[in-house]
């Protein structure tokens, strides 16, 4: 039973790395597109700047991701397979579509607009659809008969719950970008597009706040089993909303360095740990369900034998792979050197 608990974690944690990192990337590619017009503006710039080292650094964890679900929990992985067959599959086909567009508009310059406009409307539908394995594993959409199962589409397209994941993900996806390309625009002294991604960031994230109470608010009706079992855990949401406090005054404050206000980096450390927390209570409430009712992570579990093994496996490949990205964060985001080098490089 330990070991189930344990590889849930590890799955859980993966989702969460993701999450965060794939938001700021696919909201990146989106604001590049939004500003792409505006030539008095190094906006655009700044997000071409940060896409071009961290789009494959992102894809590394959705892959880890797809192998911890099969490797750890085969028998959910059947379940989820099917059921999210439609939509796995369109979100394959989006993500495929964004990556060669994105490739592709920083070679041919001619078609650069229209190439980025369509990565950008990709990578900001991916996020909503990635979020809508969420309300489809609270069981109202999934049908079970015998040993087949099936989604429900049309019920799942009309749900009110669905929808506000579906807008949490967007206005969240939107949010953290702007923070992140804040706190970067800054540290490369790029003030004309700090300004503009701080304003963003006041303004959309009051908005995921809202899509987040409405999500609360739908699951009352629409998931009344995992509503319950998150406000037994109220204490941590209401953390995590001091924390969204915390990150929304982070961007209010003088800054001692610049006479721009503002700390961004304190925003970005904050909202992260908003989520952080919002995401532990939601996934300890979702517990021992991976699927409801039907499949949960006790009939779903691998032998333990070849979960240990796994789990060893896993162990080793991230002390060898987290330094590097340590290293990599480091460079990309403090170095001031390379910092300096692009932005040199740009002019």
């Amino acid at each position: 039973m330990l070991d189930a608990y344990l590889a849930v974690t590890v799955l859980w944690g993966f989702v969460f790395i993701y999450a965060v990192m794939a938001t700021m990337d696919f909201g990146a590619g989106f604001w590049s597109m939004f500003y792409i017009n505006r030539k008095k503006t190094t906006a655009t710039n700044i997000a071409n700047r940060y896409l071009s080292p961290t789009w494959e650094v992102t894809n590394t964890f959705i892959v880890a991701l797809v192998v911890a679900v099969y490797s750890m929990f085969p028998k959910g992985a059947y379940t989820l397979g099917t059921i999210l067959l439609i939509p796995g599959s369109l979100i394959l086909l989006l993500l495929s579509v964004r990556s060669a567009f994105l490739v592709f508009s920083h070679i041919a310059d001619e078609y650069k607009k229209p190439l980025t406009y369509i990565s950008g409307i990709c990578g900001i539908l991916i996020p909503g659809l990635l979020i809508s394995v969420l309300p489809i594993t609270h069981g109202n959409y999934v049908h079970f008969l015998g040993n087949r199962q099936s989604l429900d589409l049309a019920g799942l397209f009309s749900s009110p719950n669905e929808y506000a994941f579906f807008g949490f993900a967007i206005t969240s996806t939107l949010f953290l970008s702007s923070l992140l390309l804040a706190d970067y625009s800054k540290a490369s002294e790029e003030f004309e597009a700090y300004r503009i991604y701080r304003r963003d960031a006041l303004f959309i994230g009051p908005i995921s706040l809202l899509m987040a109470f409405l999500i609360m608010i739908t699951l009352k009706y629409e998931a009344v089993w995992i509503y319950n079992k998150m406000m037994d855990d109220l204490p941590f949401l209401y953390l995590s909303l001091a924390c969204f406090l915390v990150g929304g005054l982070g961007l209010l404050l003088p800054s001692a360095k610049t006479k721009t206000k503002g700390i961004p980096r304190l925003s970005v450390i904050a909202i992260t740990i908003q989520y952080l927390l919002a995401s532990y209570v939601y996934g300890k409430a979702h517990l021992p369900y991976i699927v409801y009712p039907e499949v949960t992570i006790h009939s779903a579990f691998t032998d333990p034998n070849s979960f240990r093994a796994i789990f060893i496996t896993y162990i080793v490949g991230f002390a060898i792979l987290f330094p590097g990205f340590i290293y990599f964060w480091s460079l990309f985001m403090n170095d001031k050197r390379y910092l300096r080098q692009l932005k040199l490089g740009k002019k």
